[in-house]
């Protein structure tokens, strides 16, 4: 008898710190929550974040709530925890939905992430994300390339400054081109050749324009807001499509 009212004693002092522990971390829900109940607890750290944009992420296959009989959608922790990560990649980091959707495929929504030059890099390839400005000398020091170069990428419209104050400025991508560039050079690949790159980018970003260019344009913040997510996506796959016919195409070049 003394032993099974000291497994009892045991068990009930248990409960007691679970029941606790659930009251003092609202923001780690232990049963299924709808998808209001989950807008409200990460409202807590994502001012931003409503039941649309959720939907948005789930159309976009980053998460997978399950489904009632009737259709209404139910979010385990693990659901709340993935979607809090998507969220901070997001803000955070500026990454691109396709470039979550890798992160996320590792399974580690709390390690470490990348350090500031791999953020930076991601950012330059961000539509979304604001970039820091650079003076010539800057960028020159940073890419370690000539001005002989970066005039020749000038004069063939690959690399095409702002004027801020009567001066030529750049900014994060500027400078992840003029690297790519300069890479190209040291195989002979020189600033005319790279016209080709800049006709194929202006044709595709006329394409999406037709696509999203009303709802950029669009009085509704929330609705800019998922056009610039659809055009980040839309410019991932592309970007993607693009690899995949090159590929081929040296493949047949290889004789395979």
């Amino acid at each position: 008898m003394a032993v099974a009212t000291t497994r009892d004693e045991g068990n009930a002092a248990r409960a007691g710190s679970e029941r606790r522990a659930g009251s003092d971390s609202p923001s780690r829900p232990r049963k299924a929550l709808t998808i209001g109940a989950v807008a409200k607890i990460l409202s807590q750290e994502f001012d931003d974040i409503s039941i649309s944009k959720i939907r948005y992420l789930e159309d976009q296959k980053l998460l997978t709530p399950r489904r009632t009989q009737g259709g209404y959608r139910l979010y385990s922790q693990t659901d709340v925890e993935r979607l809090r990560a998507i969220l901070r990649m997001q803000r955070d980091e500026f990454l691109p939905l396709r470039v979550i959707r890798q992160e996320l495929a590792t399974g580690d929504f709390t390690g470490s992430r990348p350090g500031s030059e791999a953020a930076a890099t991601r950012r330059a390839a961000s539509v979304e994300a604001p970039v820091s400005m650079l003076a010539p000398e800057e960028l020159l020091d940073q890419a370690e390339v000539s001005e002989g170069l970066l005039r020749e990428l000038q004069e063939f419209g690959i690399v095409q400054p702002d004027r801020r104050d009567g001066r030529s400025v750049y900014d994060e991508t500027d400078l992840e081109i003029v690297r790519a560039a300069a890479e190209l050079s040291r195989f002979g690949v020189a600033g005319r050749n790279l016209r080709v790159f800049v006709s194929s980018a202006d044709r595709e970003a006329a394409l999406l324009q037709q696509l999203v260019g009303p709802a950029l344009r669009s009085r509704s913040q929330a609705r800019r807001k998922e056009a610039i997510e659809n055009l980040e996506s839309l410019a991932a796959v592309c970007g993607h499509l693009k690899h995949l016919l090159l590929v081929r195409d040296l493949r047949r070049l290889k004789g395979d």
